[in-house]
């Protein structure tokens, strides 16, 4: 499958609530290791890669994320195109959007739509479905890719089979493609049951093969305002609006999924059974489905002691976290927050999130550490009127040219040399000097060395301390 015509839209917009503590609002499930050294986006994008070039490679992800998501593409070398949405409005305008630019540059493309954040255990058996999936979306049907159930599940959506497609046959070692019957929500412990004994009966993956011109007539068709809303937004991001008209109409687009808007009205929904190892990963539990378990069945993951405990998923990040004798609990700990929760609650977390958004808590929105296009920062301290934190610039990069309104910095270089501009004066700062850029000054941190990190310690001081005190000037990473 290395069609010329086939693009992947990968959408990577969720939140993550439930793997709180480890996903915060900047920091979602998609951009997180769960399941192995890379992030899941990441290995989302090097599944693709073997079946779609990367210049056919889309990901639509959220403004407050953009930047990480085209920090970890760079770091696998994947070339893919990321779309910034001002304000999520759900599947069915993201993925409207993302097929008026693919035809704009492709009449025929076809489009394979996956989330970011799920996990595949056979990644050759994927591909090979949806080489299958996209023959039979190239006869107009609108694909979706169901997973044979292994279990009675209450936590998916189901998909009913009805009548075979003869126009798509069945291929070698494949499963053939039919006709939707209809879609079901997410059913009880009982009709769960009665769906998988009658058989006949498919999770909802979310992942999706069609031609993008066809999903666009549907939706055209079955959700007017959604497709005049997208058409809208493509338009304007093709002539380089600013971000306050994109925001204008995104905020004026109908937040819906392409699930309601087009799947469970269209009469061209087709469906192609799967078994490729596929989980969506949607709470700490279901890391008993992807990860490794010692011989008790422990998941467990960092700097973990543990002694005697069973089936339990412990997850430890900087500190030594014991464990003993815990039977099916989870344990979540991170510099800032812990978790410890049952594991048949584990969909409960993110009730805590609702709970910590609700007093206003940092702490389900950013980490302690924070990733940005040039390095990372650590709050390592703050109370009124200050904060502490600990700045690693990457060899070879630098910060924006910016300015604060309402602080001042201190700067203290612990490792490496600073080259540092203040106002007109440009100078460097070696390792045991400091330097103080004073409010309303424009300033710049670069590390000159191509090898070695540096490392600062900024002492801010004044009456607001918030990351949205910044006027940049000029960026190499494209912000505003």
């Amino acid at each position: 499958m290395t069609s010329p015509h086939l693009h992947a839209v990968i959408l990577a917009g969720g939140s993550g609530t439930r793997f709180w503590p480890l996903s915060r609002r900047l920091a979602p499930k998609q951009l997180l290791s769960l399941t192995g050294d890379r992030t899941m986006l990441q290995d989302t994008v090097l599944r693709i890669a073997p079946v779609v070039a990367a210049d056919r490679t889309w990901v639509v992800t959220g403004c407050d994320v953009a930047d990480e998501a085209r920090r970890q593409l760079r770091l696998i070398g994947a070339g893919a195109t990321v779309v910034a949405e001002p304000v999520g409005r759900n599947t069915a305008p993201a993925i409207a959007v993302a097929a008026h630019r693919l035809i704009a540059a492709d009449p025929d493309a076809i489009m394979i739509v996956l989330p970011a954040d799920h996990a595949i255990a056979k990644p050759e058996a994927f591909r090979e479905c949806l080489d299958h999936a996209s023959a039979v979306a190239g006869n107009g049907y609108l694909v979706s890719i169901g997973i044979v159930p292994r279990r009675a599940e209450t936590g998916y959506g189901y998909i009913k089979q009805g009548d075979a497609l003869p126009e798509s046959g069945r291929r070698e070692g494949g499963r053939g493609a039919f006709r939707v019957a209809r879609f079901v929500e997410k059913p009880d412990r009982v009709t769960a049951e009665r769906y998988v004994g009658e058989g006949g009966y498919l999770w909802n993956s979310g992942m999706f093969v069609w031609r993008a011109s066809v999903i666009l007539d549907e939706l055209a068709r079955h959700a007017p305002g959604v497709s005049a809303a997208a058409s809208r937004i493509a338009e304007a991001m093709s002539s380089g609006a600013d971000d306050t008209r994109l925001r204008a109409l995104y905020e004026a687009a109908e937040a819906v999924s392409i699930d309601y808007a087009v799947l469970e009205r269209s009469t061209r929904v087709a469906v192609v059974p799967a078994e490729f190892g596929w989980s969506d990963v949607g709470s700490w539990a279901a890391l008993d489905d992807v990860a490794v378990k010692d011989e008790r069945g422990n998941v467990l993951s960092g700097r973990v002691v543990d002694v005697d405990s069973q089936r339990s998923i412990v997850y430890a990040q900087d500190r030594v976290v014991a464990t003993i004798g815990l039977n099916d609990l989870i344990v979540v700990d991170t510099p800032d927050a812990t978790l410890v929760c049952a594991k048949d609650r584990a969909q409960d977390v993110r009730k805590v999130v609702d709970a910590l958004e609700a007093q206003r808590a940092q702490e389900h929105i950013v980490h302690k550490t924070v990733q940005r296009p040039w390095g990372a920062y650590t709050v390592l301290g703050e109370g009124p009127g200050y904060k502490i934190k600990w700045i690693v610039v990457n060899p070879a990069s630098r910060l924006s040219l910016q300015m604060h309104r309402r602080r001042s910095e201190h700067w203290v270089v612990v490792a490496g040399t600073a080259r540092v501009t203040c106002g007109e004066r440009t100078y460097d700062v070696r390792t045991n000097e400091s330097t103080y850029i004073p409010p309303e000054t424009k300033h710049r941190l670069e590390n000159v060395d191509p090898q070695v990190p540096l490392e600062i310690i900024e002492v801010q001081n004044g009456p607001y301390l918030g990351e949205d005190d910044i006027q940049r000037f000029d960026d190499d990473f494209g912000r505003k």
